[in-house]
This record gives C-alpha cells, sequence and structure tokens, in this order.
C-alpha cells in the first residue's frame, strides 16, 4: 500500500477544507500536527519535541507508547481483535472483576462493572441507572463549574449554559449548587474560619419544602448528586477534607444517591485509584474512561453496588453500544489495572506531585501574576491574576498556552514546545495532568519552559 507524502502546507489546507472545526482543536490559533509521540513527549512533522503537560486531559496517566498495555493491545489484535458485544469474552470479565474488586477493597461494598465507550456515555448509562432505581425521578443535583460531558442529556448536568445554548433542553437542567472553590468562595468565606459555611447552606435547602427540594415528608424531587472529587474543567479545584462527608450524610438522610464522576481523576490521577477515597465517603455510582485504557482504545464504564445493578435490577439491555467491552478496549484496560497492581502509584504520584506544587509555589513568590497553586497528586492547578495575585487574567493565560504551542523556547541550545490546557471559571487556569512516569529531570524542564512563558508573555 503506498503512502502518500504530503507537506505541513498541503496537509493544513486540507484541514481547512474538509475537517470539522466544531471540536476542539481550533482553541489553538495555529494548531501543530503532530507525527509521534514518547513518553511525556510529542514530536511535530520537524521533529521538534513538546513536552506534554496535560496527557490528553488526562487520558494518558502511564505515558505514551507504554509498552506493558501496547503489547496486551497488539496481542489481543492478533488473537480476538473484534467481537459483537453480546458475546463474552475472557478480557471483558476479568477486567470488569479487577475494578469490581478493587472498588471493593476501597468502599466495602459489593458491586458489578458496565462497559461502554466514553465519557459522556458511562454519565448517560449513569443517567438510566439512577432514574430507573428512584422510580422514574429525574431530578439531578450538581455542581458549579462541574463538567460531565457533551451529550444532550450530560450538558444538563454541566453547568455551563453554552454547552446547552444552541440545542435546547434533552431533559431537565440540574439544579447547580457552589462548588467549595475556597480561593475564589461564592460567600466570600475565608477557609477554614467558614467552619464550611457552604455545606450548611446545602444543608439548609432541605428544611422546609418550600425551597423547593423537599414536599412536606422530606422526601426529595431530585435522584441524585452528581459530582468530580476534583473539579476538573472548572480548573482542577481541590475541595477541603471534610466538604463531601458533610454532603453525603445530607444526600443520606433523603435517600438521594451520589455519583461520583472519576472520568478525569480516577486511575492514580490524585494517588488513588478512585480520588473520592481522599474524602471519606462511598459513593452509589463511579463513572470512569479515559485511563482506563491509557488513552489506547476507547472505553468507559460504570461501577454501582450490586442492589443497584443487579441483573434482576438492571435487566439485558438497558443500554447499548456496538463497541461496548470491546476486545482491544478491555485488553488494554486489563494491563493497565495489572500495571497499577506491580507499581505503588500511591506513593510515587504523592511525592512527584509534591515536588512539583513546592516548586511552582516556590515560582508563585517570584512572579506576583501566580494567584494560586495547589494539587492532589499529580492534578496541579496554577491560576494566573493580575498582579493583585486575585483578578483574573484570561489573556496571559491564553498567550502562553499559544506561546507553548509555537514550539520556540530554548533550554541548553535545543528548542522545546510545551503543551498546556487552560480551564477555570475565567479561563485563566493551567490545568496540569503529568504522565505519572514523568521524571523529575522531566519535571524541572517543565519549570524551566513554563518560567520563559511568564517572563515572555505574563510579565
Amino acid at each position: 500500500m503506498q503512502t502518500i507524502e504530503l507537506t505541513e502546507h498541503e496537509l493544513r489546507d486540507l484541514e481547512s477544507r474538509y475537517c470539522s472545526y466544531g471540536d476542539t482543536v481550533h482553541y489553538s490559533n495555529h494548531p501543530t500536527i503532530f507525527e509521534h509521540c514518547d513518553g511525556v513527549w510529542l514530536f511535530d512533522m520537524k521533529g521538534k519535541p513538546y513536552l506534554d503537560m496535560q496527557m490528553w486531559y488526562s487520558a494518558v496517566n502511564f505515558g505514551y507508547k507504554n509498552k506493558e498495555i501496547e503489547t496486551a493491545h497488539t496481542l489481543q489484535i492478533e488473537r480476538l481483535p473484534q467481537i459483537a458485544s453480546q458475546y463474552l469474552h475472557k478480557e471483558k470479565i476479568l477486567l470488569a472483576a479487577g475494578i469490581a474488586q478493587e472498588t471493593e477493597k476501597r468502599f466495602g461494598e459489593k458491586g458489578r462493572v458496565h462497559f461502554n465507550v466514553g465519557g459522556a456515555q458511562a454519565i448517560e448509562d449513569s443517567l438510566k441507572l439512577v432514574r430507573m432505581n428512584q422510580r422514574g425521578k429525574s431530578l439531578m443535583i450538581a455542581f458549579m463549574g462541574g463538567y460531565h460531558g457533551r451529550t444532550l442529556a450530560a450538558t444538563e448536568i454541566t453547568s455551563s449554559y453554552r454547552y446547552r445554548k444552541k440545542y435546547g433542553h434533552f431533559g431537565n437542567r440540574a439544579l447547580f449548587i457552589p462548588f467549595p472553590y475556597c480561593y475564589r468562595c461564592i460567600y466570600d468565606k475565608k477557609y477554614p474560619a467558614c467552619e464550611y459555611y457552604c455545606a450548611g447552606q446545602f444543608k439548609k435547602l432541605f428544611e422546609t419544602e418550600y425551597y423547593g427540594i423537599v414536599d412536606k415528608e422530606r422526601e426529595a424531587e431530585f435522584a441524585a448528586f452528581y459530582a468530580e472529587p476534583v473539579q476538573a474543567t472548572g480548573g482542577y479545584i481541590v475541595p477541603p477534607p471534610e466538604y463531601f462527608m458533610r454532603i453525603a450524610d445530607v444526600l443520606k438522610q433523603h435517600g438521594i444517591l451520589f455519583v461520583d464522576d472519576e472520568i478525569q481523576m480516577g486511575f492514580y490521577r490524585t494517588g488513588r485509584l478512585w480520588a473520592m477515597e481522599h474524602f471519606g465517603i462511598r459513593p452509589d455510582v463511579i463513572a470512569f474512561a479515559k485511563s482506563l485504557t491509557n488513552g489506547l482504545n476507547p472505553l468507559s464504564g460504570i461501577w454501582a453496588r450490586e442492589g443497584l445493578i443487579s441483573p434482576t435490577v438492571f435487566q439485558p439491555g438497558s443500554t447499548h453500544s456496538t463497541f461496548s467491552s470491546n476486545p482491544l478496549g478491555t485488553a488494554a484496560g486489563l494491563a493497565t489495572m495489572e500495571l497499577i497492581k506491580r507499581n505503588d502509584f500511591s506513593t510515587i504520584v504523592h511525592e512527584k506531585g509534591a515536588y512539583l506544587v513546592s516548586a511552582l509555589k516556590a515560582m508563585q513568590k517570584k512572579y506576583p501574576v501566580i494567584g494560586d497553586v495547589d494539587g492532589l497528586g499529580l492534578a496541579v492547578r496554577i491560576e494566573m491574576t493580575k498582579a493583585d495575585r486575585f483578578t483574573p487574567d484570561r489573556e496571559v493565560t491564553d498567550a502562553m498556552f499559544q506561546e507553548g504551542l509555537i514550539g520556540g523556547l530554548v533550554v541548553d541550545g535545543k528548542e522545546y514546545g510545551l503543551i498546556l490546557d487552560v480551564g477555570g471559571y475565567y479561563k485563566n487556569v493551567f490545568t496540569l495532568a503529568p504522565a505519572l512516569t514523568i521524571s523529575l529531570e522531566e519535571m524541572d524542564l517543565f519549570l524551566t519552559l513554563f518560567e520563559q512563558l511568564l517572563v515572555k508573555c505574563g510579565n
């Protein structure tokens, strides 16, 4: 088969005429065309290296071209690459069992796993599961700043109106409550002096039927609460330690299910299999995706406790996707779970995250345009501000993002690019999700490159 060799200019011309601009590629002014990858690196058509500090929105936690996971994927191609999802194959069974068993160890709940092919699809499946178990109740509670996907139903529990604006409502828009964003508290409180004022305000909503949550018998109209343990697109915001426990107590009293969205934070991004482990509660449902296959194959799923998902309740055909539990994905997922078992990622991620946050906090003292630095494991945030260390500065954030993609940063005579991701309520937060395999030397290089961007764009 003959390979057609095209110049970068020819490829860009074709892209401008035939590719949809409806995805996120064109957030960049001049999108880079990448040709190969390895570890924490992407390489453009000229071979220039770009240090990737967002790893496909945390989909590649274990590094590009991870040999152990790639090998399992390749062997599956040779043995059983394709099979309809209504048939069984051993990789599906072993992967579901492995996730369920590991989850039971952590939360003390028996449960089952149901697969699909993307994060938003997992959220859709969870909505079906919740509605079915809650006698058809269709109202949900979610967080301001939360992101759960861009399918029609998922946008109803994603707080940003822009995701619904062009399409209208599919079901029922969630009730959105403030996330405990302590750096920018919506109530103008300061933690810990606030004594969890935000959690107290949530509890008050259940005091009387006139607040629109419960009836006079105190039965809630709402079926479930959807939460990211660390708010991802919202800016990698880490809640204070007791917040979720206080919220969960209220939900339990009123029969509202707790759905834990681990799509970005799962699989040791924060140093635990599930980020919610840090906060001392037991979710009823967990949605996961992204790093389950280390980005090699689209595969997602939900775990739910047995009472919600047993075969007598969640019967055959309750949801379906042609490619759900596809054998290439389940083989890669199984390899990922085996890799996790063989490595102490809890210690590795804690140590690397502490190193990175400490270095960034030192940089923060030097540059007043860094308003906030925080993190949990290797989910790290850098909030960019004016020199008052509070007023959001979207312009400097975007300038640094664009400059990193140009690839003109020089260290020891070698030219680099730097791949960053921007999130946050004001689009002024760099959300860092480096590979868990990143070395100290590569983190030091990132710090050097990032400081170059600060000097060039932020001062």
